[in-house]
């Protein structure tokens, strides 16, 4: 398997700065290629949330390219993988969390990363970004940790009621902010020609499921130009939407 990938990502109609990070790292092997995707949003005054998903983005690169190429030679890989994938994004946190405490300030970042090897794919989530699946149909493959979304779980708002609930921008917990998180990690299955979508708030709060699966749909995308133009059409859809957020999307399809 292989990758056809692009992302786009805008400071939006409101923001100073852009407190997303996004990283695309892929390697090819003897048993074929595999590839780390991680999108970040990043929380705090002044430049503190660019500097916090700045962090894990960095932090996750130097895996890749560090500690990666070992794993790989693991009989154990499917194993150790998703543990040390937990034990950096650990790691980030404490040392994010240091760096505020020094300097006494407030800053964090969610993290959503999708690391696909081979026939297979692991998500580590914290935060509320999310990553999807696209083939026929639509799959959220993250659940937001957020206020809102458990209030929805609990049965306590509905769907509507929780899309443009004023709290729907709390989080439970993000990378950076406490000492203990808990990171949630899932697998499954990789299927050629399926696409993956990580994106940020800013994105889904106005993009509707219905309108990502219609434009986004990996059928139409033979070519990574297309990809990108489609993504950067969406997003300024986000915008005339009054989205005032950062935004931020990156496609992987499957090839």
């Amino acid at each position: 398997m292989a990758f056809q990938v692009a992302y786009h990502t805008d400071i939006g109609i409101k923001k100073k700065t852009n407190q997303d990070g996004l990283l695309l790292k892929t390697a090819k092997t003897p048993q074929g290629e595999v590839g780390l995707f991680v999108i970040c949003d990043g929380m705090g005054g002044l430049s503190h949330g660019e500097l916090a998903s700045a962090t894990v983005i960095r932090g996750m690169s130097d895996w890749f390219d560090h500690d990666l190429p070992e794993l790989l030679e693991s009989a154990m890989m499917e194993k150790e993988i998703p543990v040390m994938l937990e034990k950096r994004v650990r790691e980030l946190n404490a040392k994010i969390l240091e760096y505020g405490e020094a300097s006494s300030i407030k800053l964090g970042t969610t993290i959503t990363a999708l690391f696909i090897l081979y026939s297979q794919y692991f998500i580590i989530q914290i935060g509320d970004s999310r990553a999807y699946s696209i083939d026929d149909q639509l799959l959220k493959l993250t659940e937001d940790q957020t206020l809102v979304e458990r209030e929805l779980q609990r049965g306590n708002i509905t769907a509507e009621q929780a899309r443009i609930d004023p709290r729907r921008n709390v989080l439970l917990q993000c990378v950076g902010a406490t000492k203990d998180i808990n990171v949630v990690i899932t697998s499954g299955e990789v299927k050629q020609g399926t696409m993956f979508m990580l994106c940020t708030d800013g994105f889904y709060h106005e993009i509707n499921d219905s309108e990502m699966l219609t434009n986004l749909n990996p059928l139409n995308f033979t070519e990574e130009a297309k990809m990108k133009d489609k993504i950067v059409e969406l997003v300024e859809l986000a915008k005339e939407r009054q989205e005032t957020d950062n935004i931020s999307v990156l496609l992987t399809k499957v090839i």
